[in-house]
C-alpha cells in the first residue's frame, strides 16, 4: 500500500477511517434505511394500540343494555316520522300549531341538531365498518389478472 497504508496504519486504519466517514455522513444526512425501519416500528406500534382499543369488550349485562340503547334512535326516528304523518291527518290544526312552533326554532339550533344526528349515525356506521370481516376480492374477472406485473400476479395467486 505504500505511503497511504503507512499513514493510515494498515487495513485496520482504513476500515476505521471508513467507519468514521460513515458516522460523519450520517450526522448531515440520516440513514434512509434506519428511518424506514423506525417509521415501520412506529406505525406497527400505533396499529397495535388501535387494535387493543377496538377489541370487543365483554358482553356483560351493562354492555348489552348500552348496545340496546344505541339501537333505539333509528327506530324512534323512523316511527316518529310516520307518527307525524298520522298526527297531521288526525288533527291538522294541532299539527299546524306545532309546526309553527318548530318554525320559531333558531337556525343555529337546527344546525346543532343536524350535527349531532350526523355524528351519531356516522359513528355507528364507522363502528360497523371497522368490525365487519374483510372480504377477499372475487376470484376471476378482469381485475383478477395483472399481465404486466408479476409481483401482483403472484400476490393475487397467494404465492
Amino acid at each position: 500500500m505504500g505511503l497511504i497504508g503507512r499513514v493510515l496504519g494498515g487495513a485496520g486504519g482504513a476500515a476505521a477511517l471508513g467507519q468514521a466517514a460513515e458516522g460523519l455522513a450520517q450526522v448531515f444526512r440520516p440513514d434512509a434505511t434506519r428511518a424506514m425501519e423506525l417509521s415501520a416500528a412506529a406505525q406497527q406500534s400505533a396499529l397495535s394500540q388501535l387494535q387493543a382499543e377496538y377489541t370487543v369488550a365483554g358482553t356483560g349485562r351493562f354492555d348489552r343494555l348500552v348496545n340496546g340503547l344505541n339501537r333505539l334512535p333509528r327506530p324512534f326516528l323512523a316511527f316518529g316520522t310516520l307518527g307525524l304523518f298520522s298526527y297531521a291527518m288526525v288533527d291538522p290544526d294541532g299539527f299546524g300549531q306545532r309546526m309553527v312552533g318548530l318554525n320559531m326554532v333558531p337556525e343555529p339550533l337546527w344546525w346543532l341538531l343536524g350535527a349531532i344526528v350526523t355524528f351519531y349515525f356516522g359513528a355507528r356506521e364507522t363502528f360497523y365498518f371497522r368490525t365487519r370481516p374483510a372480504q377477499p376480492p372475487a376470484p376471476g374477472g378482469p381485475s383478477a389478472t395483472y399481465p404486466d406485473n408479476a409481483a401482483l400476479e403472484d400476490w393475487h395467486r397467494g404465492d
